[in-house]
Parts: structure tokens; sequence; C-alpha cells
């Protein structure tokens, strides 16, 4: 039987549809890690067949979103600190060699529009606005690399980890004891200068200490993952 090629195209259209609400649903926090994704009820709340709703799942579980399981159904993946660790350390490696990929071409446009989002950031206390301006600012600084693996690699690693990286924020961005918000914006500033000057081995060892920071912080608080997550961060996963 020969397949109709509109009708592939169609459902194509509607399992990317379903993938980029689902993936926004995971990546502002509205499901947490751990929470359980019911095909039947997604597929009537955004009335379509399962078929999308089974293929845009795939697609979130390639990019480490989803975790699918026989007899178990598909739930937001959740990260044991120790996942959490090897994530940022992968960071501490990628992100550095992508950095200096990139910062040799970077324009005088490119600086101006990481200035602008320094200066947003310096006053923002919104928790979600501040994990997306810290996500801009930091691709700016990647946009002119030539090595689309690594930027695939990180990208995946910036969504698995947000959720934890919100709840981290948000008691960095309460609690004095935590270094705050101001630590951050000196890091930014010193990755700025570093970046503005070409100095690339320096901006490199900013964005390493910046990284590593926040994994630190991430560990010596654990308890804040169970905010994050429908399980304890101890479990084995």
């Amino acid at each position: 039987m020969i397949k109709d090629p509109t009708s592939s195209a169609a459902q194509g259209v509607a399992s990317q549809r379903v993938a980029d609400i689902l993936a926004e649903r995971i990546l502002s926090g509205e499901l947490v890690p751990g929470a359980r994704i019911k095909q039947d009820e997604l597929a009537d709340e955004l009335a379509t067949s399962r078929i999308p709703v089974r293929d845009a799942l795939r697609m979130l579980e390639a990019r480490g979103l989803v975790t699918m399981r026989a007899n178990a159904g598909a739930r937001v993946t959740t990260l044991t600190r120790r996942d959490l660790e090897v994530s940022y350390e992968i960071r501490e490696r990628i992100e550095p060699l992508l950095l200096a990929d990139s910062v040799p071409h970077l324009t005088d446009e490119d600086l101006a529009d990481l200035r602008k989002v320094m200066e947003r950031n310096e006053s923002v206390t919104d928790v979600d606005e501040a994990i997306a301006l810290g996500r801009e600012f930091h691709w700016i600084t990647y946009r002119r690399h030539s090595t689309p693996l690594l930027a695939q690699i990180v990208e995946r690693v910036w969504d698995t980890t947000q959720s934890y990286r919100r709840a981290y924020m948000k008691l960095a961005m309460g609690n004095t004891t935590t270094g705050g918000g101001r630590t951050h914006d000196i890091e930014h500033q010193l990755l700025y200068d570093a970046v503005a000057n070409r100095e690339v081995e320096t901006a490199q060892a900013a964005l390493v200490m910046h990284i590593r920071r926040t994994r630190i912080g991430l560990v010596r608080y654990g308890h804040l993952l169970a905010n994050a997550s429908a399980g304890s961060p101890d479990e084995a996963g």
C-alpha cells in the first residue's frame, strides 16, 4: 500500500506541534521531573490522535526530556544527583570548546547584544526570566560557532537540567548565603570582558568557573532537588 505523502506530512506537522507544546511545559516547569504524561488525555486536550502524541514523545525521548518504559508509560525525565554532576562536568568540558570556536568571529553587534542582556539581567527578579536571559547570554557568545555537534550536545544538557537549575536559582536569588544573583552578574561581567577583548583562554576560564559554581551549588543544596522532582535526588536512575 502506497502512503499518502500529504497525510504523512500533516502527521509530521501534528507530531512536531505536540512535541513543541510538551517541551515548553517541561522547560517552563509546568511538568516537573517524574510527572506522568497520559497520552490519551493529551490527545484529547490537543484534539489530535494518539499517533502524533506517541511520535512526539519519541522525539522528546531523543532529546532526553522524556523517559518511556514498557508497561509504565511516559514520564518527564528525572535526574539523580550523580546525573547532574556528570551533566555539569560535560558542560565544563564542552562549552569552553564551543566558546573558543565562536569568540574570534563575534561582531560588534554581538557584543552590543551581550551588553543589553547583561543590563536586563541585573534587575531581573523572576526566576524564569533569569533562566531565559542566562541562556540568551551564553548562546550569544556561542552564536558564531562552526561546530553544530557541540552546540547540540550543549543544548541537550541545558534542557535536561533546566528544572533543577530553576530550583537552585530560586534558592540562590532568595538566599544571600548561596552567593545570590550578584555573584552571577559578576561572573557574566568577567566573561563579557574577556570575550570583548578576544581573550579566549581567559573567557574559557571564566566560563568554567561560572558553570562549576552552579554544579557545586546543586550538589551542596541537594535537598532542593525534591522541590523540582517527584522522586528522591538519591534514587538510582
